[in-house]
């Protein structure tokens, strides 16, 4: 088989990228084992705010611009529902919270997002006593329905390989590569976290944590906005919610714990009155790094070799933008961003 491009893993990235290259008229296959999940058990909220300083998100507006089109785009592709605005309402914890909210209103930046008034709280559920600050025009992506879906997109055109990617058996030669009884003149690769057993790219500066939810069942909940506080409340539908999400540095396992589901629930407890019964609790290891910027580039010496990592948590609204960045990068030779450019680690940390 001769393709042009071979992709490892089919997260948010190696999807973003296999479309990138569908609507580019490029061939390829991707490799998936379901070996990493972040991408699945992510919460999928598009928003440009960090909510806990009221700051804008790195480059948000441009990633959206990219993204909202590119969710379209394949809910008419797929005929599947994934993308459901909603908004965001950050619970106040002081008065003097409410006043950087109204400093932060008057920025430019802002004034598509953050509604400038005090929203009063009216769920006798929900435990907010200097009120909520309003998040409008955001929303979130199902990214288990998304990514099922184009999964069996990519599998019914025969593109779609599950199994784990074996770098023994890779050969590289000068201007193309040959796995198996694939030859292409690309190998991208989109694997998050299980990154650190690719021994062509183990040496990027991860700085990966796990994280944990919660989904429970509130029937006299009643929500229909995520709510911020410690953590999130997010509806999903039929009277459930998501609940998340924990930041663990040293476990590395893909395991539930009861630790997160105790430390979720003694915040949720602090948030909410409502009676609730847990119905499920999953778990990933985000592919952060270690300057919370992506990765993209060529590894140093094998050319036919790329990466696109380091989404994090803001995979839903990196993906679009940074697929397309790639593509014309390989393609095209146009100069990556020297901020999210693997090169940046060159000096201290070659690979």
């Amino acid at each position: 088989m001769n393709v042009d491009y071979i992709i490892v893993g089919l997260g948010l990235a190696g999807l973003a990228f296999a479309e990138e290259l569908e609507r580019n008229h490029k061939s390829f296959v991707v490799f998936e084992d379901n070996s990493q999940n972040s991408s699945l058990v992510a919460g999928g909220v598009y928003n440009p705010v960090i909510l806990k300083r009221f700051t804008p998100v790195w480059d948000a507006l441009d990633q959206l611009k990219i993204a909202i089109p590119f969710y379209k785009s394949l809910e008419e592709k797929l005929s599947t529902q994934f993308n459901f605005p909603i908004d965001i309402y950050r619970i106040f914890t002081s008065v003097e919270e409410q006043n950087n909210w109204f400093n932060a209103c008057d920025k430019p930046f802002f004034e598509d997002y953050m509604i400038a008034e005090v929203i009063k709280n009216t769920n006798q559920y929900i435990n907010a006593p200097f009120d909520f600050g309003q998040i409008t025009n955001t929303g979130k992506i199902d990214t288990k329905v998304l990514l099922e879906s184009y999964r069996n997109y990519l599998n019914n055109k025969s593109q779609l390989i599950n199994e784990s990617f074996d770098y023994t058996t890779l050969q590289l030669q000068n201007e193309s590569i040959t796995y198996k009884k694939i030859n292409a003149k690309q190998l991208v690769f989109c694997e998050g976290y299980g990154v650190v057993k690719n021994p062509y790219f183990k040496d990027i500066p991860l700085k990966e944590a796990k994280g944990e939810l919660l989904t429970i069942y509130a029937p006299e909940l009643k929500l229909d906005v995520i709510i911020k506080s410690s953590i999130f409340i997010m509806p999903l539908g039929d009277d459930h919610y998501k609940i998340g999400a924990t930041f663990n540095w040293t476990d590395k396992t893909l395991i539930p714990t009861e630790e997160a589901k105790e430390e979720l629930l003694s915040k949720l407890n602090k948030i909410m009155t409502v009676p609730y019964k847990v119905v499920g609790q999953s778990a990933g290891i985000r592919p952060t790094v270690k300057d919370r910027r992506p990765i993209l580039g060529r590894h140093a010496q094998y050319k036919q070799l790329s990466i696109l990592n380091g989404l994090g948590t803001r995979g839903v609204m990196l993906a679009p933008k940074l697929a397309k960045q790639l593509y014309g990068y390989l393609e095209n030779n146009q100069a990556l961003d020297a901020i999210i450019d693997l090169n940046r680690f060159e000096a201290k940390e070659p690979l």
